[in-house]
């Protein structure tokens, strides 16, 4: 059977990789083309463009990309048609992938959505379009499914992916860890600034000031591998600061805290069990608009899943030097710390264990 995927983030790279192997399980026919990453390029198949020429973050940045954006759809349309799909899966990115879930509905396409848009945090009016351009809807959150039943739309929750992907990765050996990336014997803060240019220039400056502040502590940034170190340079202006790129699951097993962007990596760190501030910066416009469409409590995925602040969110003008110490003082401490571990492992359970990429497959190549 032939595949058309695509993902236009680094964790849609991800989970589109383990969906991948999976339908190569099942499906010994399986033919893949993509938009995604080297992760989904090292399971196989062709890629087609890569999701760093496709993340644009915020509102503002949107707009200042519309030409591309709009080319990068005609191109994807053009390029789905001469391939001829028997399958086409859309894995979150929802900007793009509803406005080419339209047109391949219209074109009688097969239509299978793996990773709900986020329609629960704002314009819901996004259900109706989903009704009509998807013929199957997988979500991976747990309260997902009841958001879609109170608006008469019937979706599968297969579990989140990254227990998998977690459960299945290779062990590390933190002292080799360690020595391979010349790190000494103190405790790791995890630095994760996000992986898009925009994300990062705005987290990392105010991370990396802490590093004064926690001598005693090691920090290293986890670098993003759709981005060279030669961009990160420009922000370390001191010694205690280490940089290892795309092995950000290996720095997580070995930290002792971290300090990550809202994102699914907020999700990755809490499901290994390090204590994390989450934070957030955008520009000024596309966090005023922002502000009056998205209607929930939270941003992180560990307190939206919980329904409770579990990690504290510093957003915008929250994000500074001073708020941070005092937060990452905080996860330092022991009586902090073991109500964090405690509520961690209520959040693994929620999530619904192991084998969402095996179910998300059988129910796509069976649809």
């Amino acid at each position: 059977m032939k595949y058309y995927i695509i993902a236009g983030e680094a964790s849609g790279d991800l989970h589109g990789s383990n969906l991948m192997k999976a339908l190569k399980k099942i499906d010994i026919n399986a033919e893949f083309r993509f938009w995604g990453g080297d992760l989904m390029q090292g399971v196989g198949g062709t890629l087609v463009k890569h999701y760093k020429d496709l993340a644009f973050m915020g509102f503002v940045e949107v707009l200042m990309n519309l030409r591309t954006i709009s080319k990068n759809m005609n191109y994807c349309k053009h390029d789905i048609e001469h391939y001829h799909p028997d399958k086409i899966i859309f894995i979150d990115y929802s900007g793009f992938n509803l406005r080419i879930a339209k047109w391949a509905k219209e074109h009688s396409f097969n239509t299978n959505y793996y990773i709900s848009p986020q329609v629960w945090a704002s314009r819901s009016s996004r259900i109706e379009k989903i009704k009509s351009y998807v013929d199957n809807m997988y979500v991976i959150l747990p309260f997902e499914q009841d958001f879609y039943k109170q608006h008469d739309c019937d979706v599968e929750f297969v579990g989140h992916p990254l227990i998998d992907a977690i459960a299945d990765r290779e062990q590390v050996d933190e002292k080799a860890f360690r020595k391979k990336y010349e790190l000494t014997d103190k405790p790791i803060i995890a630095l994760l600034p996000g992986s898009r240019k925009q994300e990062i220039t705005k987290m990392l400056s105010v991370m990396l000031k802490m590093t004064n502040s926690f001598s005693e502590y090691q920090f290293v940034i986890a670098g993003a591998p759709s981005q060279d170190f030669s961009f990160y340079q420009q922000f370390i202006k001191t010694d205690n600061v280490k940089f290892i790129s795309n092995k950000t699951y290996d720095l997580l097993s070995v930290s002792y805290a971290a300090l990550v962007t809202s994102g699914t990596a907020t999700l990755e760190t809490a499901l290994f069990k390090v204590p994390q501030v989450v934070c957030y910066k955008g520009s000024w416009i596309s966090y005023q608009i922002a502000k009056r469409i998205i209607t929930l409590k939270y941003i992180s995925l560990v307190n939206l899943i919980m329904d409770k602040e579990v990690v504290t969110e510093l957003i915008q003008n929250d994000f500074n030097e001073k708020r941070l110490k005092t937060e990452l003082e905080k996860i330092l401490s022991l009586p902090y710390r073991e109500k964090l571990f405690t509520d961690y492992y209520e959040l693994e359970q929620k999530l619904g264990g192991k084998g969402a990429s095996d179910k998300a497959a059988n129910l796509i190549y069976n649809s």
